[in-house]
């Protein structure tokens, strides 16, 4: 039985399905940017610790292949996608709430260098960040599928654009709902005070979540019966095996030089995330309220990016054009970030982040459009998880040299005051978008479908004979 044809989605749909991606905007945020800061500045961890433990989330990504794969060829509940999307949100509901009395127990244990507690402590933080990325994959990779699976090549650009800024609007949201729940906080480190406020807050916020997850993905994907001959274990009949898709998958070359340009493009947007709060609590002087309120200037500015790319600048550029734009873009904002704190301006901070928005939205519309290009209908499980393996796998990379970076600069004669260690983060990550502008260079769109229509043929070829 073939492919049904892909039965497209309305603006109104769209937005719906995209309130998934506002949910993980609004826990980025959380994770990224709330706790990493409470971690730091109010609880007092290492940076190396903090990223370390953050990476986790990402070390996993390699299940997101996997997932992918598992959501192609075993449906539940007659459906490929939707289930396990919503396994995978209730699961990471319950994680995050399980993350903050887990932070102030590491916390408690950390002056006094309590071993063997403590290092049991921070594998159990390890360990659970590690779970919420698995479950974070298997509701994110098939829900990515879905898209594909709803959308012809010349609707994606607008679907993407929408649906993406509805995870910026998650961001925006998420660092208000931060701003305005957590004011109570500023100037506040002590743990006996700031663990029930938090408790409470992400309580709430997991119960937010998961309710709109339901919303957004309910009646999405219509329920196919199995054949009597099928089975339980049903499949589409062009769906491939795992080991056909990695076949697949390392056929091309152009498969490898777009993963690592996706790994080099992410570290670019996102080497700040461990230490960019905490660079304005210590280099700007912020409190907890206002550098929650810098996620929301990246997260306006983003979607304004999204936006104008995928209306006007893609349609009239191409996609590969309007990538090298904002690969150009993110490094231009990048240097005015590292300048902006020789300034010491919260308003100059707040412009920049807002550029630095723009840049990653104009970016991130063109990279998730060749993204999508760049996989085949019948694996597209498969290639969706290799491709978010890439950006996983980044961010992972990326806290663990946030953080590390960090430090390194802390212990290192770079000059007076905090601002040193934080210009050494910045200008690496700089360095490291310069060369993800070099590597899209040598991505070429049409070889890659030319050599894995041709891998697609053999592989198939090769498992009838």
């Amino acid at each position: 039985m073939s492919a049904s044809p892909r039965p497209g989605l309305t603006v109104l749909t769209t937005l719906r399905l995209g309130l998934f991606q506002a949910c993980l905007g609004c826990l980025a945020v959380v994770f990224a940017g709330m706790l990493n800061r409470i971690m730091i500045s109010e609880l007092a961890f290492p940076g190396l610790l903090v990223g370390g433990a953050l990476a986790f989330e990402q070390f996993v990504a390699p299940a997101r292949v996997l997932f992918g794969q598992v959501s192609d060829r075993h449906p539940l509940a007659g459906r490929r996608r939707v289930p396990y999307v919503l396994l995978g949100a209730f699961l990471f509901c319950v994680l995050a709430v399980v993350a903050v009395p887990l932070i102030f127990h590491v916390g408690a244990l950390l002056p006094n260098g309590d071993q063997p507690r403590l290092g049991l402590a921070i594998a159990a933080l390890c360990g659970l960040f590690a779970l919420y990325g698995l479950s974070i994959s298997l509701a994110s990779t098939p829900y990515l599928a879905l898209v594909i699976d709803r959308t012809s090549e010349a609707e994606r650009p607008r679907a993407v654009g929408l649906i993406w800024c509805m995870l910026t609007v998650g961001i925006v949201v998420g660092a208000i709902a931060i701003s305005i729940s957590l004011r109570s906080l500023d100037g506040v480190s002590d743990p006996a005070v700031l663990q029930p406020v938090l408790m409470r807050f992400m309580t709430t916020l997991a119960g937010i979540v998961f309710s709109l997850t339901v919303f957004a993905t309910w009646g999405m994907e219509p329920r196919r019966e199995p054949l009597p001959s099928e089975g339980s274990d049903w499949h589409r009949e062009d769906a491939v095996t795992l080991r056909q898709s990695w076949a697949l998958i390392t056929s091309s070359r152009q498969v490898l030089i777009f993963f690592g340009f996706l790994i080099l493009f992410t570290l670019g947007l996102f080497l700040q995330d461990p230490i960019l709060e905490s660079y304005g609590a210590q280099v700007f002087g912020m409190p907890i309220a206002a550098t929650a309120q810098l996620n929301a200037f990246w997260g306006i500015g983003t979607l304004v990016g999204l936006l104008v790319a995928g209306l006007w600048i893609v349609p009239r550029l191409g996609k590969l054009p309007t990538a090298r734009l904002g690969c150009r873009l993110i490094a231009g904002s990048l240097l005015l970030l590292l300048l902006s704190g020789l300034s010491g301006s919260v308003p100059v901070l707040q412009f920049v982040m807002l550029l630095f928005g723009l840049a990653a939205g104009v970016g991130t519309n063109s990279a998730l459009c060749l993204m999508l290009d760049l996989t085949l209908p019948q694996a597209a499980g498969a290639f969706v998880g290799v491709w978010g393996l890439a950006q996983a796998l980044s961010r992972a990379l990326g806290k663990v040299l946030g953080g590390g970076l960090f430090d390194l600069g802390r212990s290192l004669p770079l000059g007076p005051g905090p601002y040193p260690a934080f210009a050494l983060v910045l200008g690496v990550e700089l360095t490291i978008a310069l060369a993800a502008l070099l590597l899209l260079e040598r991505v070429n769109v049409h070889r890659f479908r030319q050599d894995t229509g041709r891998s697609l043929e053999r592989v198939m070829a090769l498992e009838m004979g």
